[in-house]
């Protein structure tokens, strides 16, 4: 007589690693803490970074966040969108490709009940195309946009990301450099053909990381 085969010897799925936990640092789940799974190109906000950032936010918004649409692209550890949902953003949606840093977040919005939250799935190029053609343009007052470094994301997203942003939005850059560097006097160089139209309203460093907000012009700069 053929055996049974026995349940406990069956192989459990493999869950991916956590290499460590970082936490939301305002808002009504201040302290909370979010899983950084170890998968390739998870690069969390550094807690400093996203102090100094929510706090040019609020000021920018005088204090405002209840009617904020949130798109929070390659969201990974949803450090920068379930921030955002904390302070009290109206809409926060999340686009994640890889499949286990989706799974996290979903886990993560479930636990909070944060029902503002979308987290979806997919290429953020493709997801923010689609975007447009079901819903238009001008849907969200902040864009956060962290992308992998060294794969020239910022050059594919931003003219998408301009078509999706509501008037006087703003956009959150993060990079592996200054957008616009400076030679050894310090003297701004050349701005890249990508960044075109846009203003740097705010930028700093941390270390490795740094950190921007953009803004559409309005008007075209006029020279003197």
């Amino acid at each position: 007589m053929q055996k049974k085969p026995n349940p406990k010897s069956r192989p459990h799925p493999v869950r991916p690693a956590l290499t460590h936990q970082i936490r939301i640092i305002g808002g009504k789940w201040k302290r909370t803490p979010l899983p950084v799974l170890a998968a390739d190109g998870l690069r969390p906000t550094p807690d400093r970074v996203r102090e100094t950032v929510f706090n040019w936010l609020t000021h920018l918004r005088d204090g405002h966040w209840d009617t904020v649409r949130c798109l929070d692209l390659f969201a990974g550890t949803g450090a920068l969108g379930f921030e955002a949902a904390s302070r009290g953003a109206a809409r926060v949606l999340m686009v994640e490709e890889n499949t286990a840093a989706t799974r996290q977040l979903e886990a993560t919005r479930d636990k909070l009940q944060a029902t503002q939250i979308e987290v979806v799935r997919g290429n953020a190029l493709t997801v923010t195309q689609n975007l447009i053609t079901r819903s238009g343009e001008g849907q969200f007052d902040l864009i956060f946009l962290d992308p992998p470094y060294h794969q020239d994301w910022l050059a594919k997203m931003l003219p998408t990301c301009r078509r999706l942003l509501a008037k006087d939005g703003v956009i959150y850059v993060e990079a592996e450099a200054a957008l616009i560097a400076s030679d050894e006097a310090g003297a701004a160089a050349a701005s890249p053909a990508w960044l075109d139209g846009w203003a740097i309203v705010r930028a700093d460093r941390a270390g490795v990381v740094f950190y921007h907000l953009l803004q559409s012009r309005i008007t075209p700069l006029v020279e003197a």
